[in-house]
């Protein structure tokens, strides 16, 4: 098969995530009629996003081995289509024990996809361009959370056809796009690896070099900036019909508008994290803006400065900190390791998305109050931000341009 256009293959990965998003989103707006069937509490009500992200986050670090392995391409379309047919199968579930177990399956499938993803699409992408690249397929979150908003309280509330729907109508195009990624997308990296090591040319794998003083100061930064993310998709809509009275049918459209303003934030610092040589700036600075919205949407009482504070959220938060922290990565980690490197940090933020949920509902069902997550969100970026300041100038400067010119075409 002819080589596939790198540009054909950054769709089919912002696609990938779009079916991602909006999978894990069309859960939010239903959470009430969902709590009202099976006379679940709001820490229950948490648990069905933990459940999820527990298994998501499990599949992670196996992935980049896995994949080294068996290949990016293969270890992520198997994922993928593991995840539409999970998909699916939460929408047949009619007691909440299997409603969960759907969800954990779901979460181990789409666990295969951020590791293998990142580590083709970076291993294609020439230095100059990775945030912007990055910034590209990171958008198709932002559409895939506007989209599972919209769609579940379209079909749910306005359609009135019921809290499963929305999972039925998703899991057919997740196939496709398993397909096409399946077809269209190769990557061979494991055999240019398993044939050097049959020549005995391979380097010693060296995890060290994952857990640099940098590394693991990103890994707890992306923790920080994650919680809040998390916690808010998962409480933001409930939120807004529980304690801003917004009717039902509205609040996909209101919750969208945080992906909607990170599509430009995005594509904008990805590309000017590309043209400056230090982004430890820009990265500290999206962290404390992000931390600052998050104090300023539950504090504000006036519904305009509400829709403000989201939009901000969405231009300067996590959707926008993303693909700069994906190509400082880059910077400081082999190409060999890269599906590795990737694991690793989004284990690292998925580890707060476990707790986010269910802490917010814990403390919403302790106060009364479901503001507290928000604050806590917010203290957790500034933690991450200060502590970032401590990463030095060091980068990754051993790779040669004979192993980069090899890797950049599909």
């Amino acid at each position: 098969m002819k080589n596939t256009h790198p540009a054909f293959v950054i769709f089919l990965f912002f696609l990938g995530w779009v079916f991602m998003y909006a999978d894990r989103n069309i859960l939010s707006p239903v959470m009430g009629s969902i709590g009202e069937e099976w006379s679940l509490d709001k820490s229950q009500l948490g648990l069905m996003s933990t459940v999820f992200f527990a298994a998501y986050a499990a599949m992670q670090i196996p992935t980049g081995f896995l994949a080294d392995k068996f290949g990016r391409v293969k270890v992520l379309v198997i994922g993928y289509l593991v995840f539409g047919l999970a998909t699916y199968l939460s929408g047949t579930a009619t007691t909440f024990l299997v409603f969960l177990m759907m969800r954990a399956l779901t979460g181990l499938g789409e666990g295969t996809y951020y590791g293998s993803q990142y580590g083709i699409s970076s291993t294609i992408t020439p230095q100059k361009y990775r945030g912007l690249v990055s910034a590209l397929i990171n958008s198709g979150m932002a559409f895939g959370i506007s989209l599972g908003f919209m769609a579940s309280s379209y079909f749910t509330y306005t359609l009135n056809k019921g809290w499963q729907y929305p999972f039925y109508v998703f899991a057919i195009p997740t196939i496709i796009v398993a397909i096409l990624i399946a077809v269209f997308v190769r990557d061979d990296t494991h055999k240019k690896k398993a044939a050097a090591k049959a020549a005995g040319k391979t380097e010693k794998l060296d995890m060290k070099k994952l857990f640099t003083k940098n590394h693991i100061l990103v890994y707890v930064l992306i923790f920080c900036s994650l919680y809040g993310f998390f916690g808010m998709l998962t409480w933001l809509p409930y939120y807004l019909q529980t304690v801003r009275g917004v009717e039902a049918s509205q609040t996909g459209i209101i919750a969208s508008l945080v992906p909607w303003a990170s599509i430009p934030g995005a594509i904008l610092f990805g590309f000017l994290s590309d043209k400056i040589k230090n982004r430890k700036p820009l990265i500290i600075s999206l962290a404390l803006a992000g931390a600052i919205c998050q104090f300023a949407i539950p504090y504000t009482e006036n519904y305009s400065l509400l829709l403000v504070g989201l939009a901000l959220y969405g231009l300067l938060g996590k959707l926008a900190l993303d693909p700069v922290l994906i190509s400082y990565l880059a910077d400081i980690t082999p190409p060999s390791m890269y599906s590795k490197v990737y694991g690793f940090f989004n284990f690292s933020g998925m580890l707060s998305s476990i707790f986010a949920p269910y802490i917010t509902g814990f403390f919403a069902d302790a106060t009364g109050k479901l503001e507290f997550g928000f604050y806590l969100s917010g203290t957790l970026l500034i933690f991450g931000a200060i502590l970032f300041m401590f990463t030095d100038n060091k980068g990754y400067v051993e790779e040669t341009e004979d192993y980069l010119e090899g890797e950049k075409v599909i």
